[in-house]
């Protein structure tokens, strides 16, 4: 039984709001929803702008670059050429833009807000205000990070990992906040660790609203049994961050009082020395930052891929015309890989002189999350077998989810064996894994998301043509950035590097890393089509009905884009979301709110309890 707060005629009875409350503090979801995508996407390009710098640095290592030189007034101890403290801020800042900027909040922040309520026929989040909050909380987040671009000492350089022997180590007192372990490790880092506690206090806040409205506000008829996928990995997402978020957050505060305060929590021994510097006090567990980190950061894994797995379990479902092929066993499986990526963080730590056994039980777990994944890929697999395909662009994109996240997935079968990882760790053949799974897998994802949902959000459809032209290009691009860099791992090449050709042994690679750096500006300018294609829509795309792609959950029964409430009626559900070219329907699909005598099914939910 689910519990429901009549909504139906009172759709349209909202009295007008002004456009700061409607546009800017809105309580409505579906704003804070496209809020938060905007928001991301201007993120996006940032980081991808930062992931073309670390491209051009490790292309051509000794070029004269004095044109960026002048542009970016980047340390000038190497001249024009690229300085390594500069390049590891790149990649540090472009690792952190990416994850905690633009994955995690366009998957759980941007469709988490839009599709709940209107798939599970809720007019609204539970808690309106506390919606509106998650968003305005990631304000001084974004803020804060990028005044680290222009604080004394510059912007984070430490990794997005931030571990304590770089990051938190202080010169003696009254000497400065920065590390003698290198540049970028002052005020910038500061900024940083405060920017992450925004970012998870708002996640905690998206996450308590997802689990209290999904869990209590579906609307008549919506069992457990009846939900789409979307919203089974949304819900075991917010899961995920509720159990995981504290101890990040508690993590990022104690690093913070070591750097402010002089507190010990991760500090290396005190006069611990870097060159002729010495460290200032200390004495904690520089160990148990990676633990507390890794704690939460592998299953931020999952709550940056689970999403992408709901939403294109939804896509390929709608476009291959077909029932999903076992759609409990998928909803389990999505459990499953949220419940054993609680128990693998240490396969991050083979390398930090953990005991054989503690680290075998880490390996076995982390092996067994192939079963659950490759329950999914099956299961995808089964639901396009046979199936009349309909290759739009947001299809094109799910189906590249699903073959990409194979490769990403089989990589990582080569991380969670112990032995293989103490060669491979550190080197690019992880930086290839890492975005195959949350580059290639997520993004795609994404990606898929949304063109399919474009139509219900802004009542127009994006350009299906150059759609398609993007995905080709991206497609293409994207493998051939990535893929090499397995190679170029396996061959001994470490990552955060700034130039590898130092190295006797790996400049005979170099000519491979430049076809990557050229992969990757195709790549990247690959996206101009997309976001063109995006604002360009807004504007002068093809107007939509409600349901464009004849599909089968509830927010295609509300109108494009839904008003305020959602619903003109309070849908009723009858059956579940997946009953394509059901033998019961004249169509190829068959809504969920459709009765059984062919009438759409609507009404007050007191009268269907």
């Amino acid at each position: 039984m689910s519990v429901s707060i009549p909504h139906g005629a009172e759709a349209h009875q909202h009295p007008q709001l002004g456009f700061v409350r409607k546009y800017i503090f809105s309580t409505d979801h579906k704003i804070i929803g496209i809020q938060f995508l905007f928001s991301t996407l201007i993120f996006l390009a940032l980081g991808g702008l930062l992931a073309m710098g670390v491209r051009l640095q490790l292309g051509w290592p000794h070029a004269d670059h004095t044109w960026l030189s002048d542009l970016l007034k980047w340390p000038k101890s190497y001249g024009n050429h690229m300085a390594p403290e500069f390049y590891n801020m790149l990649f540090s800042m472009h690792a952190t833009i990416m994850i905690f900027f633009v994955i995690i909040p366009i998957l759980a922040g941007a469709f988490g807000n839009f599709t709940i309520p209107l798939m599970i026929g809720a007019p609204d989040m539970a808690f309106p205000k506390l919606n509106m909050l998650s968003y305005w909380f990631m304000w001084p987040a974004f803020v804060i990070m990028l005044i680290g671009f222009f604080v004394d000492g510059g912007a984070p350089s430490s990794g997005w990992t931030s571990y304590p022997l770089i990051a938190s180590v202080t010169m003696p007192a009254g000497e400065g906040f920065q590390s003698p372990a290198g540049a970028g490790t002052g005020h910038g880092q500061i900024c940083w660790l405060l920017s992450l506690t925004f970012v998870g206090i708002s996640s905690m806040m998206g996450s308590v609203n997802y689990i209290t409205t999904i869990v209590n506000m579906r609307a008549p008829g919506m069992t457990f049994n009846r939900m789409p996928l979307t919203i089974w990995s949304l819900l075991i997402t917010a899961i995920l961050q509720a159990f995981a978020l504290p101890v990040l957050t508690v993590a990022l505060i104690l690093q913070l009082l070591d750097k402010t305060f002089n507190t010990c929590f991760f500090l290396p021994p005190g006069e611990t020395g870097f060159g002729n510097l010495h460290t200032g006090p200390g004495g904690g567990q520089t160990l148990l930052w990676q633990h507390l980190f890794w704690f939460y950061s592998h299953p931020a894994v999952y709550i940056m891929i689970l999403p992408a797995m709901g939403m294109v379990s939804d896509i390929i479902c709608t476009f291959s015309r077909k029932p999903l092929f076992g759609y409990k066993p998928m909803y389990l499986s999505l459990a499953g890989i949220a419940g054993l990526g609680f128990i693998v963080w240490g396969h991050h730590m083979f390398q930090s002189g953990m005991d054989p056994r503690l680290g075998t039980g880490f390996m076995i777990a982390t092996i067994m999350i192939a079963l659950p994944s490759a329950v999914k890929v099956f299961n995808w697999l089964g639901t396009t077998w046979g199936a009349n395909i309909e290759f739009t662009s947001a299809m094109l994109n799910a189906l590249a989810f699903v073959s990409l996240f194979v490769i990403g997935g089989l990589s990582g079968i080569f991380m969670a064996a112990t032995p293989v990882d103490i060669y491979i760790h550190d080197t690019m053949f992880i930086v290839a894994h890492l975005h195959y799974v949350l580059f290639a897998s997520s993004l795609f994802g994404i990606f898929a998301a949304i063109y399919y949902w474009y139509p219900k959000m802004f009542g127009r459809k994006m350009n299906e043509t150059w759609g398609k032209v993007h995905f080709v290009l991206s497609f293409i691009a994207g493998n051939l950035t990535f893929f090499p860099m397995h190679i170029l791992g396996t061959a001994g090449q470490p990552r955060r590097y700034s130039d590898p050709s130092q190295y006797e042994f790996l400049k005979p690679l170099q000519s491979l890393n430049q076809f990557v750096s050229i992969s990757a500006f195709v790549l990247g300018a690959a996206q101009i089509i997309f976001l063109v294609n995006f604002f360009y829509s807004l504007f002068w795309g093809e107007r939509v009905g409600r349901n464009p792609w004849r599909s089968n959950t509830l927010e295609w029964t509300a109108p494009s884009p839904p008003p305020h409430g959602n619903f003109e009626t309070t849908p009723i559900v009858y059956r579940g979301p997946y009953e394509y070219s059901s033998p019961e329907s004249e169509e190829d699909y068959l809504p969920q709110s459709q009765s059984p005598n062919g009438a759409p099914a609507t009404g007050n939910p007191a009268d269907h309890h």
